[in-house]
């Protein structure tokens, strides 16, 4: 018990630190509620955070006041507000640095037909707090006093990290079934335990996500992904069976192994190479974590149990897993409402993963590495990462020689860029150039001789400008026959 108390006082004296650091913002807060008469306590991750010693600048309030109290008591003390949230008590607001949240008590509910919660205001701290996730969520500090209150043993929960419901999970996840997916979220952000009962109440309950926006169910996936470690939280979706509602591909890659053994656990495979892509983040241009390449690393052979085949000898194929994959990427990513922008590049990303393999020992014209850049597109460094990781193998050998080839796929590429600015990857004359030429008006045929010039472009490098024009009324003169 006494290193259980000691572990318990370290971290609280840690939580004074983080606390008096943002002080000013805090206390600055605080005096204008309590002026006003209403009580306002600094709540849910930004007192985990002080306590775990990585409080940012994201603050989160819970208070008496309405939002239009709210927003009385912040008028002039703030640099901007914003009312998004207002239908489910908060209001946001700047800060210098700091971004605050503040939220009316309340208590949420589902109708057990509707896909968005009931928002209920309520009276008092220990009512807001009863209604949260977790215990390690449950926790505030009062203020102006600073007074620390834990009704539910976050405190102890924090230090053994692990994850518990206030009440119980049933009726925890009953009032906010999106709660089982916050579960494999903190999984992953903090790399906390979930408690049996939970993990169990989640199995017993997983259907109950169906009702929840999928937006929702999205940002929460999201945010998993974008952990330092989404592994433990993907184990959890799939092992308490929530993914087969919300990600059924993935589950779907726990392929059973054919007698012989000669296929890899494609489950397992695709999470090494999550890991692997998120370690080789830092070749990225903006660095990470990035989600595109994030997600096209988890799913990029969901093709594989359509396209599974056994041949002759016990051998297993897996053919044109790549462009089923791609379109089952595609579907499921839609239905999860993610943007424009992201469904087409991790369905991309997954229809391309297999194509350095056609590269041999370097084998490819400088044709064929043209190619690869034109198709990848502003996806090239995806790319890169999303080849590089899916190299699984526990053979040393075959490891560095894969390596060793990409390395040098990648410096063809460079060299290419450096000598043709690789990257514009456009035809020596442009549409109205090619009308000139010509003579003739915008139309389909612009197009195919833009298409033509374009192959030529790729075949054989920059053409200059007069040889792109003879080659093109070379092809003009073939078509006139």
């Amino acid at each position: 018990m006494s290193d259980s108390r000691r572990s318990l006082s370290d971290v609280q004296r840690t939580a004074v630190r983080e606390l008096v650091r943002a002080a000013p913002v805090v206390d600055a807060v605080a005096e204008r509620f309590a002026a006003a008469g209403h009580e306002i306590a600094l709540v849910g991750g930004s007192v985990r955070d002080a306590l775990l010693g990585r409080l940012g600048t994201d603050l989160d309030f819970a208070t008496s006041a309405r939002p239009e109290q709210i927003e009385a008591c912040l008028r002039g003390a703030v640099d901007a507000t914003w009312d998004v949230g207002r239908d489910f008590g908060t209001i946001g607001a700047q800060i210098g640095e700091h971004r605050l949240e503040i939220t009316t008590y309340r208590s949420d509910a589902y109708d057990p037909d509707s896909r968005k919660p009931d928002v209920i205001f309520g009276d008092s701290l220990a009512g807001d707090l009863g209604r949260r996730d977790f215990t390690v969520n449950a926790m505030a500090v009062e203020l102006p006093e600073r007074r620390f209150v834990d009704l539910f043993g976050g405190l102890d929960d924090l230090a053994a990290a692990v994850l518990r419901t206030p009440s119980t999970p049933e009726e925890s996840f009953t009032d906010d079934p999106l709660r089982m997916m916050r579960a494999a979220r903190f999984a992953a952000q903090l790399g906390f335990k979930v408690a049996p009962e939970v993990v169990g109440a989640i199995r017993a309950m997983a259907g109950r996500i169906e009702i929840v926006s999928a937006e929702r169910v999205r940002d929460e996936l999201v945010k998993l992904l974008l952990a330092d470690r989404p592994r433990p939280g993907l184990a959890l979706l799939v092992d308490s069976g929530l993914a087969d509602r919300v990600l059924p591909e993935l589950p779907a890659l726990r392929l059973e192994r054919d007698e012989h053994h000669r296929h890899k656990d494609v489950y397992e495979h695709s999470l090494i190479v999550l890991e692997q892509a998120i370690a080789l983040e830092d070749r990225l241009p903006d660095g990470g974590p990035d989600l595109i390449t994030r997600l096209a690393a988890l799913l990029h052979d969901i093709g594989k149990p359509k396209t599974r085949r056994f041949a002759a000898g016990g051998t297993v194929t897996f053919h044109h897993h790549d462009t089923v994959g791609a379109k089952m990427a595609r579907k499921r990513l839609q239905s999860l409402r993610f943007s424009r922008e992201q469904v087409d590049g991790v369905s991309r990303l997954v229809e391309l993963h297999l194509r350095f393999h056609g590269y041999g020992s370097g084998e490819w014209t400088d044709s064929a590495v043209r190619r690869y850049v034109r198709d990848a597109g502003p996806l090239l460094d995806r790319l890169h990462v999303l080849t590089r990781a899916d190299c699984t193998t526990r053979n040393a050998a075959k490891a560095e020689r894969l390596r060793r080839t990409y390395d040098d796929l990648e410096a063809r590429i460079e060299r290419l860029a450096a000598d043709e600015e690789l990257a514009a990857m456009r035809p020596d004359l442009d549409g109205r150039q090619i009308m000139d030429i010509l003579g003739i008006a915008p139309g389909p045929t612009v197009g195919e001789a833009y298409r033509y010039l374009l192959e030529l472009r790729l075949d054989e490098g920059p053409l200059g400008a007069e040889r792109a024009r003879e080659d093109l009324l070379a092809w003009w003169a073939d078509r006139q026959h």
